[in-house]
């Protein structure tokens, strides 16, 4: 690879992302184990003619990448402590998770979305508050017997998320941010909710049908029910944080461990990764060992172990609302045009 490499052709893809209103703006960073080799950023925090441009220290909403970046990462530390195992059954946690066709479900279900529970349910509608929503989960009818099928659930990470909470007796955001401490920088943006601090960076998401942005505020209405704290959204950062804990993963030896297969059938689905699939959003040139998510807002994150690289994907496809389309088709393009770029 040719740390040097101009990265034409992944500029191209932005800007193109950029001119069809895929999202008004978006921030990549490239990088090794051994630290970051690249950051492009093109567009604007909005489309308003006066909307800042977008940088390196732009704050995005980084939805589903907290299921790996935080959720999974501080599993990490549950499993090494000892604390949890993935054998635990989820009722040893939650004593509402009740019923005989739930006795077998385990934190691997649901770090395997192969538990049983749907992929999602509007619980802010008529629930708020972790008490009231976890009982909500726990009521929620199985849709298939455990371990028979994948199905990629919010509702399994939220329950999960729970769980650690109930094992660890503290809260998710403060079990991420001594994480985050020890284990990569406390001063690295990326947490739960945003600080005001941080509010002239933060990329709008999206504006409701009443006219509020949803600016620094979660995009996913569930984590929103949870006060912005919750297993499957809530996390936000910049791109250079993402990288930085890419670069985590990347030398832990939980990675093999977590982004191992599982047996479920027709699963691609890992603990909490998901894997290198011909259809997956990081394109047709990646390893087939490679390692990824993504997050409703516009967001990715893709190791490739054998190529020693990481792609973070930062964008605010969801503004101004989440009917746009094209995010899937720019992913992948973003992340062939990295490899053409870097080993051309």
């Amino acid at each position: 690879m040719n740390p040097a490499a101009p990265l034409s052709l992944t500029a191209a893809v932005l800007e193109r992302g950029i001119a069809d209103r895929v999202f008004p703006g978006a921030v990549v960073e490239i990088g090794r184990r051994e630290g970051p080799i690249a950051t492009l950023a093109r567009g604007t925090l909005t489309y308003a003619p006066d909307a800042p441009p977008a940088g390196a220290d732009t704050i995005y909403d980084l939805a589903s990448l907290t299921k790996i970046l935080a959720t999974a990462t501080v599993m990490v530390s549950e499993f090494d402590s000892g604390r949890m195992r993935l054998d635990d059954r989820v009722r040893h946690f939650i004593p509402s998770w009740t019923g005989e066709e739930r006795q077998i479900v385990t934190i691997q279900d649901l770090l395997e979305h192969s538990s049983g529970l749907p992929a999602h349910r509007p619980y802010y509608k008529w629930r708020q508050g972790r008490a009231s929503v976890e009982l909500a989960i726990c009521e929620e009818p199985l849709e298939y017997a455990a371990r028979t099928r994948s199905v990629y659930s919010d509702a399994g990470f939220i329950l999960l998320g729970f769980c650690i909470e109930h094992a660890a007796k503290t809260t998710l955001d403060r079990l991420f941010d001594d994480w985050r401490r020890a284990a990569i920088n406390d001063d690295v943006e990326i947490r739960f909710g945003t600080d005001a601090a941080w509010y002239d960076r933060v990329a709008s998401s999206e504006v409701r049908d009443d006219g509020d942005d949803r600016r620094g505020i979660v995009h996913d209405e569930n984590a929103a029910a949870l006060d912005g704290v919750a297993g499957h959204a809530g996390l936000f950062g910049t791109a250079a944080a993402v990288g930085a804990c890419a670069r985590w993963w990347m030398a832990s030896s939980a990675l093999p461990r977590f982004s191992q297969r599982s047996l479920v059938p027709g699963s691609s689905r890992g603990l909490g990764w998901d894997t290198m699939l011909l259809t997956s959003s990081c394109g047709t040139r990646l390893s087939p060992q490679a390692v990824g998510h993504t997050g409703f807002t516009g967001t990715s994150l893709w190791i490739d172990p054998p190529r020693n690289l990481y792609v973070a994907f930062l964008s605010n496809r969801v503004h101004p609302t989440r009917a746009g389309e094209g995010i899937q088709s720019a992913r992948r393009a973003l992340h062939d045009a990295v490899i053409l770029d870097l080993e051309s």
